[in-house]
């Protein structure tokens, strides 16, 4: 029993944050069975590239829109009664694809599910930060991040069995049951594990109302987490520009094209490669500076796109899904980072904004990556390593990992006025 409570003590495993990492394997794997294979979905269905286009623009939209709403529900109240909301909201989507086999009905269902990890992260984050001492953040986003990658590897390659049994259309909406299924249990576990929080009240300790309105909860994000979030927005440009299309890439353009199957085992590929370089960089990261780490994931986010311009078969594919595994070397240190600049009563809240503003901005990039690929897959591919290029080298230079301590001070009056 002692090696087994310093072994969850290294890894910032709690009850809580446990019961979290339960609804993310099952909510993720029922998620991902589907998610993943949208794009063919949409095109199976009568959608054109357009369609595509629209569904991966919605889902950086949404994503900035749920997230604020998120981060306030959770400040407001609290994380266990918030993820019930949200995973209630996701199953309601997964039935309106079930019910609705037509390509209208897969957008009209996105707006309910598609945007589930962004709208329940800030309260994932926050709770983190709470039960969690800043010398184990970075492990426990890692945790969270590292079993994010077990249903992102399985649920792709259960998907791609789906759709070899089934077909294109019957296999995707079969994967949308399995969603709907895990979704179930999932709420059951999180409930139970999750221990009850109440939110701040006015009057406590450190007083705070949630604010509801993101522009005077701007004000007191502080400069070196603005600058962050300038950058990320690049390198999310870099990413979103070709991300609905990999997929298209793989199976429909390259010269030897990969089936479904194989698509999902290069899917697992970048999972597992993520997942191995999680523990030992939140280790040095807890322990040293954050920023070389985020610099760093920042740089393999924006060789990805150009790297896969060259691969035309399985075997190159497996190298450039390796690379695309390691962009996520610095990501949990990101969400680290933003908390410890966040300002300390009302973390989810600032979580949420940062994702709010970020993905406004990255939607637009979602929408413009398919007129970008009507041009040529090129063009796509090269526009998007140039946005990396950008705020790679910003953040390089002008990045920061130290909180200004007038802004936390400052954050202290939030809600006050």
């Amino acid at each position: 029993m002692a090696r087994v409570a310093r072994v969850s003590d290294f890894l910032g495993l709690t009850r809580s944050t446990v019961g979290v990492l339960f609804m993310v394997i099952l909510v993720g794997m029922g998620e991902r069975m589907a998610e993943r294979f949208l794009p063919i979905y949409l095109l199976a269905l009568g959608g054109g590239a357009l369609s595509i286009g629209l569904l991966n623009g919605m889902d950086n939209l949404l994503s900035a829109l749920y997230s604020f709403p998120g981060g306030y529900l959770s400040d407001r109240l609290g994380t266990k009664r918030s993820l019930l909301i949200f995973n209630i909201v996701a199953m309601c989507g997964f039935l309106v694809v079930i019910i609705f086999p037509a390509w209208q009905a897969v957008l009209l269902g996105a707006v309910l599910f598609i945007s589930w990890s962004a709208i329940s992260l800030p309260a994932t984050m926050s709770l983190i930060a709470k039960v969690l001492p800043m010398n184990k953040r970075t492990m426990g986003v890692s945790m969270h991040s590292l079993v994010r990658r077990i249903p992102m590897a399985l649920g792709p390659v259960l998907g791609g069995i789906c759709i070899g049994i089934w077909g294109e259309r019957d296999g995707v909406r079969a994967a949308f049951f399995a969603a709907l299924l895990l979704s179930c249990l999932a709420i059951v576990l999180q409930q139970k594990l999750i221990e009850d929080e109440l939110p701040k009240q006015p009057g406590d300790e450190c007083p705070y109302v949630p604010e509801k309105n993101p522009l005077k909860l701007y004000r007191f994000m502080a400069p070196n987490l603005r600058r962050l979030l300038v950058s990320d927005i690049l390198v999310r440009y870099c990413e979103q520009i070709p991300y609905s299309f990999v997929v298209v890439w793989c199976m429909k353009t390259i010269s030897t094209p990969v089936s479904a199957l194989q698509f999902g085992i290069l899917t697992s590929i970048e999972m597992a490669t993520a997942v191995l370089v999680y523990v030992p960089v939140a280790y040095l990261a807890d322990k040293t500076t954050k920023k070389p780490f985020v610099v760093m994931t920042f740089v393999f986010f924006t060789l990805f796109p150009l790297t896969l311009l060259f691969c035309q078969s399985f075997n190159w594919l497996v190298l450039a899904f390796i690379l695309r595994g390691f962009k996520e070397f610095g990501e949990p240190t990101r969400k680290a980072l933003i908390m410890d600049l966040a300002p300390e009563n009302c973390k989810a809240g600032m979580f949420g904004l940062y994702y709010l503003v970020r993905d406004v901005f990255v939607s637009i990039a979602a929408f413009g990556g398919a007129f970008l690929w009507l041009i040529s897959p090129t063009t796509n591919f090269i526009v998007a390593f140039s946005f990396g290029v950008a705020g790679t080298l910003g953040f390089a230079f002008w990045g920061s990992d130290f909180p200004e301590v007038e802004f936390q001070d400052k954050s202290l009056n939030i809600g006050s006025n």
